[in-house]
């Protein structure tokens, strides 16, 4: 049988090594694309993985974590700084209201800023910070904002709503590619409201774009976050 701190080893080798391979290629696609590989991050969605993943990782080197619920991320997030462990977290998923106040608490980046009354709620909620809270706009590649993300027509709006808080930063833009689009047509998209956006703001240069199976193209098109859960953490399945 064994021991917890051989699974505990274990663990982190497998993690090792999904890291490098998922760094080789990023490096891969950064080159294809004609860019340096610094200047895309790595951002590790650990939903429904525990806190001693998270620590693995920060172990590795990789300290900006994402999560899409608030109470596992809020638990993991005091859990790693009751383990004096900093990373950056960075909440991506669809945000109610009423669960601002938490999310200001820990998050360093709200990835899904897509309303103006999550601007209000957010806002309101970060008042007592030390700096603003990092935000970027979840835009709807489709128009489909049922799934989330604004509207292209609405999204000048909203980067003005953002924009009026200085409790709020505004760093890019967030999008998922629509399953039903080629990577590379949502991607070029997703580019070209990056480009609207960084018009009116020029700082906020942020994408966060592509995932375990899509990065490379969103590396082709500009991404600078990629949102890495699967080929780095391994399946979900057997967690549930």
């Amino acid at each position: 049988m064994t021991t917890a701190d051989e699974r505990g080893e274990a663990r982190r080798s497998e993690l090792a090594a999904n890291l490098a391979d998922v760094r080789e290629r990023i490096e891969h696609a950064c080159a294809q694309a004609g860019r340096a590989p610094d200047t895309v991050r790595l951002i590790a969605v650990t939903k429904t993985f525990p806190a001693g993943d998270v620590m693995s990782l920060a172990g590795l080197g990789i300290t900006e974590i994402g999560e899409n619920r608030d109470q596992e991320a809020a638990a993991k997030a005091a859990a790693l700084r009751e383990a004096g462990v900093e990373v950056h977290w960075h909440y991506i998923g669809r945000m109610q209201r009423n669960k601002a106040k938490s999310v200001a608490a820990y998050a360093h980046l709200v990835h899904s800023v897509d309303r103006p009354g999550l601007v209000t709620a957010l806002a309101d909620a970060a008042r007592d910070r030390e700096s603003p809270l990092g935000c970027l706009i979840q835009v709807s590649v489709d128009g489909d904002t049922a799934r989330g993300g604004v509207a292209e027509s609405e999204l000048g709006a909203l980067v003005d709503s953002v924009t009026s808080r200085p409790e709020l930063a505004l760093r890019g833009i967030m999008a998922v590619a629509p399953m039903d689009w080629t990577p590379e047509r949502a991607f070029e998209q997703v580019a070209a409201l990056s480009e609207k956006v960084r018009a009116a703001v020029p700082e906020a240069v942020e994408i966060s774009a592509g995932m375990s199976g899509d990065f490379p193209q969103a590396i082709g098109f500009g991404a600078t976050l990629v949102r890495i859960g699967s080929i780095l953490l391994g399946s979900r399945s057997h967690l549930r």
